[in-house]
């Protein structure tokens, strides 16, 4: 129960009593991602579908009774920012920043990731991630609460296979849980998200493809796994699988 505590103070903002942890159980937190991934996906689905349940009773100028949608996309995204405290959105600008500025000189990769500064590179990812997520919160139907539940647990699994299958791109968050993860947990967990997503949306199986693309990009491109790494894949697995579910009902 600590790790899952410790799991839950990572990744969301949720006021949780303090408790007493060392580093190795800080690291073995991270079997408990998927798990904490549910506190996440709740508050948003939460969110949008009290925002769509309540929008026939608004103003029309509020778009009360237009069916579009757009509101409760809204509530959604301000929850799951909310909840996170843009956490893994901080990961994804430094990942393309570090990307953008390897294209012409791959030794200045490691100083771009670790450098506190916004580039303009992780201006137009950031931007771009939060109204994709916008726009894929819109399109989804309102009996989809339980396939939008789903996306943040399955996102946060991912994590455990890359850092199994990648190197460490160098000594920090990202490789502290390496030696409290094995395949076992990553077994365990994918089989409960596979027949998960069976059962609610079978669109969310796109994240067995969505996970290894994600992991072979960051060896191919940045040279392995770091806490930025696991971040960006989190929100990039997110979108995807909010595309799915928008294409594939």
């Amino acid at each position: 129960m600590k790790q899952l505590v410790l799991a839950l103070q990572f990744l969301t903002r949720l006021p949780l009593p303090a408790v007493r942890a060392d580093a190795d159980d800080f690291a073995r937190s991270m079997r408990w991602f998927p798990a904490a991934g549910l506190a996440v996906g709740g508050s948003v689905a939460l969110a949008w579908w009290l925002a769509r349940s309540l929008a026939p009773f608004m103003a029309p100028s509020m778009g009360g009774g237009s069916g579009d949608g757009w509101i409760a996309a809204l509530c959604g995204l301000g929850a799951w920012v909310a909840v996170t405290g843009a956490l893994h959105l901080d990961g994804l600008g430094d990942v393309a920043d570090g990307a953008g500025a390897a294209h012409k000189d791959p030794a200045r990769l490691s100083a771009v990731m670790a450098d506190p500064h916004v580039g303009s590179f992780a201006v137009v990812a950031i931007g771009m991630q939060l109204l994709a997520k916008l726009v894929l919160l819109h399109a989804l139907a309102p009996g989809q609460v339980w396939a939008l539940l789903l996306v943040a647990p399955l996102a946060r699994a991912a994590p455990l296979a890359w850092t199994l299958a990648l190197p460490p791109l160098h000594e920090g968050l990202g490789s502290r849980f390496r030696s409290a993860v094995t395949w076992r947990h990553l077994a365990l967990w994918s089989v409960i998200g596979a027949v998960a997503a069976l059962l609610v949306a079978p669109a969310l199986l796109a994240v067995f493809l969505v996970v290894p693309a994600w992991g072979w990009w960051l060896r191919r491109r940045i040279g392995g796994i770091s806490g930025d790494g696991h971040g960006a894949g989190i929100e990039v697995v997110e979108t995807l699988l909010l595309l799915a579910l928008a294409v594939v009902r």
